[in-house]
């Protein structure tokens, strides 16, 4: 089950004062990107975000999940704490920071 577009354009603007953000859709899902680094994914209607060290220690009392199939694991963000803009925008900037610059293609 694919999320919807409004859902997508929330989480978007929740964590926009966290870097550049964008939504980009793949293979029926979304991936999220800050600063051109893909910081999460969001399938069947929930939010996984990348694993980092900073991350870890923001959330606290972290959760995984898989967001499909064969996937490493994520940190299963709750719906809940979707609502609170400043905590999501916090993890998702902790996040970028700590991940490597994107290769560039030649």
């Amino acid at each position: 089950m694919s999320c919807t577009q409004a859902k997508i354009d929330f989480l978007v603007t929740q964590m926009k004062e966290a870097g550049s953000i964008r939504a980009k859709k793949m293979f029926g899902e979304y991936g999220i990107y800050c600063d051109e680094k893909i910081v999460a994914l969001v399938c069947d209607d929930q939010l996984f975000v990348k694993p980092t060290q900073a991350g870890e220690e923001f959330i606290g009392e972290v959760v995984e999940g898989f967001p499909y199939p064969k996937a490493k694991p994520y940190f299963l963000v709750p719906e809940k704490k979707w609502e609170d803009k400043n905590w999501l925008a916090e993890l998702i900037r902790l996040t970028a920071a700590e991940l490597p610059a994107r290769k560039k293609k030649f």
